[in-house]
């Protein structure tokens, strides 16, 4: 594996583009770095959003995504937070467990909370979960085509196309479009 990716709270949100950059770590095209505090965080936007699933649900889909990739949780990152100046404190937990688990890449939608002049000394990039994902597809764009078949297979009626269509619609919009010229 070239580099390691800190995935946000954000990013995983998302459950198509989620399982996607799952998908993609499992097959070693990246290797993935949360913690415990950044799943957290997802399970809790998950279950504001949609109050129709209950903390059970998440607590499964949170164990699984843990056992699909047990490596990528970082720990010992704590002591490293309250010396990170981000603009969000809320943010700096983040850019911590980037630091402990050596990512080159913080994967997040809040772009703005993660100013690269401060990002830099730690050479550390933030990028959009679209930028990643399309710098991806130049990557191995073969991977890429295999994930999103298997993908789609695993869903219920489901196509790649209409997956496709799904993850441009939560934001993967050049991505889709590269994925398409190929």
């Amino acid at each position: 594996m070239a580099f390691v990716a800190t995935i946000d709270a954000c990013v995983l949100h998302r459950p198509p583009v989620r399982d996607l950059l799952i998908r993609l770590a499992v097959k070693r095209l990246f290797r993935l770095s949360w913690s415990e505090r950044i799943l957290d965080e997802m399970v809790h936007s998950v279950l504001r959003a949609r109050p129709d699933l209950t903390p059970d649900q998440l607590t499964r889909t949170r164990d699984l995504m843990v056992e699909a990739l047990p490596a990528a949780m970082t720990e010992g990152y704590e002591p490293l937070i309250e010396a990170l100046p981000l603009p969000d404190p809320d943010d700096r937990h983040v850019l911590a467990v980037a630091i402990r688990s050596g990512a080159q890449v913080i994967v997040t939608d809040n772009l703005r909370d993660f100013p690269a002049e401060i990002l830099g000394v730690y050479d550390i990039e933030a990028q959009s979960a679209d930028t990643f994902v399309t710098y991806l597809v130049d990557l191995s764009p073969a991977t890429i085509l295999d994930t999103l078949a298997e993908q789609a297979r695993t869903l219920t009626d489901m196509s790649v196309d209409r997956l496709l269509d799904t993850l441009a619609r939560d934001g993967l919009v050049n991505a889709v479009e590269a994925v398409r010229s190929l």
